[in-house]
């Protein structure tokens, strides 16, 4: 019997262990693909000991997976960019609501939902070329369906998420009739069909194959801190405007993510959330990767970012840019903005 009691705490005592083991790890599926993400995810390692598991891909690959591996999905949290992403996790029932004063105090209500969270922003401005365009003439979004700028607008798909979110925005500010003649307005301009990233059309700009064209602010600032040469010649050919500065501010886009529904590490994937909201998390965001912090105490030390100057950002709350996505999108198809 004495032999048999010593064998039961022997096991349970392994048994504490392994649940230990277990909460020390987290397991992360993200379609972040940045290599200065790497020493983000170090230094929660080193401030925590939990050991980051990661798995990387595509946005609708990584769903797919989660979706598809039900309640036994090992994931514990998802990152990605873009509003209208996060928001289809949301809608497959993939999140679950994450209850922490940490994130709620430090992450403005309009950056975050009930159950998932924003981490940084990207601004989408208007780049234009300073040989041909006047920079008064683009203050605002409006100004892209201008007639004057007939022949002279380049922009990468109407299908894409980030212009499916500028547009969500319009419809969200200023309603559906604007957000359409808004956008037949830009197809009307277009210098070539829409095609390439972000990047390519702020070459196209420099090139003077365009006159203007909207960009994230990460793209522009990756080039503003190249060494190459073509790049900096680059930038120094366009010019950059913060649209809508005397009305709703300039459109943000954001990265974020949450927590999964059915986490198996659910203390170590809200210690991670919160994490990715302190003052070293958000430094990483802005230094290492361009990207602004939502913590608004926190200093950015970039000179990318200060180069461009401070601006009035939009503060619709992230979950509208999702309510409108649909629209955005039958909107650009119903005007021909492929």
């Amino acid at each position: 019997m004495f032999l048999l009691a010593r064998l039961i705490i022997a096991a349970l005592g392994g048994l504490s262990v392994s649940a230990y083991a277990e909460e020390n790890v987290l397991n992360l599926y993200s379609a972040r693909h940045y290599q200065t993400d790497e020493a983000l995810y170090a230094d929660f390692t080193k401030q925590t000991g939990i050991r980051i598991n990661r798995i990387e891909g595509k946005e609708d690959e990584l769903l797919e997976r989660i979706k598809n591996e039900g309640a036994n999905s090992p994931a514990d949290v998802f990152l990605t960019v873009d509003a209208a992403r996060l928001a289809k996790a949301h809608e497959l029932g993939l999140f679950a609501p994450v209850s922490s004063k940490v994130l709620d105090s430090r992450v403005p209500a309009h950056l975050r939902t009930e159950d998932w969270y924003a981490f940084s922003t990207r601004a989408r401005v208007i780049v234009y070329n300073k040989a041909s365009v006047r920079a008064e003439d683009v203050r605002n979004y409006e100004d892209l369906g201008n007639p004057k700028l007939k022949g002279k607008f380049c922009s990468r798909s109407g299908s894409h998420p980030y212009n499916l979110s500028l547009m969500a925005s319009v419809i969200a500010n200023q309603g559906e009739a604007k957000a359409e003649e808004l956008a037949r307005g830009m197809v009307a301009n277009f210098a070539r069909a829409p095609k390439g990233g972000d990047t390519d059309q702020i070459k196209a700009v420099a090139a003077g194959e365009c006159g203007v064209a909207i960009s994230n602010t990460y793209y522009l600032a990756r080039m503003l801190r190249s060494t190459k040469s073509e790049d900096q010649k680059t930038m120094e050919k366009v010019g950059i405007v913060w649209p809508n500065q005397a009305t709703t501010g300039t459109h943000i886009n954001v990265s974020g993510g949450g927590m999964l529904r059915t986490a198996p590490h659910k203390a170590a994937a809200v210690k991670f959330l919160e994490y990715l909201a302190s003052d070293s998390a958000q430094g990483y965001f802005a230094d290492g990767n361009n990207e602004w912090p939502v913590v608004e105490s926190v200093k950015v030390a970039n000179p990318a970012l200060d180069a461009m100057g401070k601006f009035k950002a939009d503060k619709l709350p992230v979950k509208n840019l999702a309510m409108y996505q649909a629209k955005a999108q039958i909107i650009f198809d119903r005007v021909g903005f492929k």
